[in-house]
């Protein structure tokens, strides 16, 4: 059997080229393919005027804000009562973002049939729409086509449901 080796300034050389070939790939991928904006940016801010009830707030510029995929209980429908931990939402809902800036995720189809944005809402603490869900304030409810969140939601009521927090355990 022959061996034969390359002299290692050659071997230096070739693997050089081959880095130097990486790293100008690497460069030219970097400027074509540019990383998404940051995702802040894509979301609408507000200050909040007002809680209307649990799932529901208006925002300082007259902005109704109806939270997406989730649903609370009653305390302000004019054809309904007062529903179980309606109350509870609602003041959970207040010291969640009752004066607090709060960042807007507004799909394409934004608006329900009451005119009101549909969005999933943050805080710089909170995801507010999971928070309720989480802790038994709300039922994660898709009234269109669900969310990106969604089934984020479910996971949550289903999590909130077996501790019995909140609505859970203290409703039928």
């Amino acid at each position: 059997m022959i061996r034969f080796s390359f002299p290692l300034a050659i071997r230096c050389a070739g693997l050089a080229t081959i880095v130097t070939l990486l790293v100008a790939i690497g460069f030219f991928v970097g400027l074509v393919i540019q990383p998404d904006p940051n995702p802040i940016d894509a979301l609408r801010m507000g200050i909040v005027e007002r809680v209307i009830d649990g799932d529901t707030i208006e925002l300082s510029n007259g902005v109704t804000v109806r939270y997406l995929d989730v649903d609370t209980p009653e305390t302000v429908h004019p054809d309904k009562p007062v529903e179980c931990y309606g109350q509870e939402a609602t003041d959970r809902n207040k010291e969640l973002v009752e004066g607090r800036n709060v960042y807007l995720d507004v799909p394409e189809e934004a608006e329900d049939i009451y005119g009101r944005t549909l969005a999933y809402v943050f805080t710089d603490d909170y995801f507010v729409n999971g928070e309720l869900v989480w802790s038994g304030y709300a039922y994660a409810r898709s009234y269109r086509e669900p969310g990106r969140l969604y089934q984020s939601l479910v996971q949550l009521e289903r999590a909130a449901r077996e501790a019995s927090r909140g609505l859970w355990g203290h409703c039928d």
